[in-house]
């Protein structure tokens, strides 16, 4: 049995397999407002016929200017919760399970006027503005932000949620030494702000819901933090209450003269690092598409789950066809059975 069909087990969260589709924007909310519409519902529910274990749900903004661009998605107030309800209601009829991933793009909200961030240091890329640095009291009403996103998502019935800590967005920007200028605590303790947000969001959602962070291991900016770092940064986070890390990198700026060396499996060693510092499940991620190169992630023991980007993107039912090329049972809907049969 191939083990990316195995099923995974964590708190309530039962996986009948550990594919994951990770968080990707689809910049589709025409309207502007944040509410998700029927691109949303089409795209995610066709990963859940496809077969996938557990689908994470883009970046979702806490805040209206936490997002990246204004046709991002958000969960900024309780109106949001019937459209996602709606999503998570199909998502679970086909026995995929469904996580929300919360964040806040500080410095990087393109759309913002002015964008916030911990201090007033500008994102070095074309367009962007110089962001406006949050007061302590608006940090501390952020971490509040976060919260009440955990909340409703729980009321629209998700199976758990992603805090957003990686990519350059608000919490790495705080957790990072070359954004961070701040003098206040928030300053002065740089993951302490994460930390908070993560203690939140534990407390507004059931003890037995597992907590996702996705983290960026390394950035590749000249003088950017490395893995050694991060890990001492996520030993905060999990202890404030992350359950399982989902592992990426980079993000907060050009790549500098290191380089970025990207390549099938390129974060898998970070996430096993991670994985291996921590003592904590890990979910790897980065140009997993072979089938056999996800396959080898889990037998390794690498990581616990799998996250297939933008293969998914190409393929829908990248889970299903997996299973075919590895011998392991496919979860193929019944409507579609006599497509695989020969």
């Amino acid at each position: 049995m191939a083990k990316l069909f195995t099923p995974y087990t964590f708190k309530n969260m039962e996986l009948k397999n550990r594919v994951v589709m990770p968080p990707m924007c689809q910049y589709s909310v025409d309207t502007k407002d944040g509410m998700p519409n029927d691109w949303h519902h089409v795209h995610y529910i066709s990963r859940a016929v496809g077969g996938t274990g557990l689908i994470i749900v883009e970046m979702t903004a806490v805040h209206p200017d936490g997002r990246i661009t204004d046709q991002d998605t958000g969960i900024w107030d309780d109106h949001f919760i019937p459209a996602y309800r709606k999503m998570v209601d199909e998502v679970h009829s086909y026995g995929t399970k469904i996580g929300i991933q919360l964040g806040h793009a500080g410095r990087k909200a393109e759309d913002a006027n002015p964008p916030v961030g911990p201090s007033a240091v500008r994102y070095d890329g074309e367009g962007y503005k110089e962001p406006r640095a949050l007061t302590t009291a608006e940090v501390e009403e952020m971490i509040t932000a976060y919260a009440e996103g955990a909340r409703r998502a729980v009321e629209a019935g998700f199976d758990t949620v992603e805090i957003h800590g990686a990519h350059g967005y608000l919490i790495h920007q705080f957790h990072s030494p070359l954004v961070n200028q701040r003098e206040d605590e928030y300053g002065q303790d740089l993951p302490l702000f994460g930390e908070r947000v993560v203690q939140a969001v534990r407390q507004a959602v059931p003890a037995d819901m597992p907590v996702i962070m996705r983290v960026s291991a390394r950035e590749y900016v000249d003088g950017g933090y490395d893995v050694d770092y991060i890990t001492e940064v996520c030993r905060r986070y999990r202890d404030a209450g992350v359950d399982i890390m989902h592992v990426s990198s980079g993000g907060e700026g050009p790549v500098g003269a290191g380089g970025m060396p990207v390549g099938p499996g390129y974060q898998v060693e970070m996430a096993a690092q991670l994985k291996q510092a921590l003592d904590m499940p890990v979910i790897a991620v980065g140009i997993l598409d072979e089938y056999e190169d996800a396959e080898k992630v889990l037998e390794n023991d690498q990581a616990d789950l799998v996250a297939i980007g933008r293969a998914m993107l190409r393929d829908p039912y990248w889970a299903v066809h997996a299973a075919k090329a590895l011998n392991a049972e496919a979860d193929v809907p019944v409507q579609y059975l006599r497509g695989y049969r020969h």
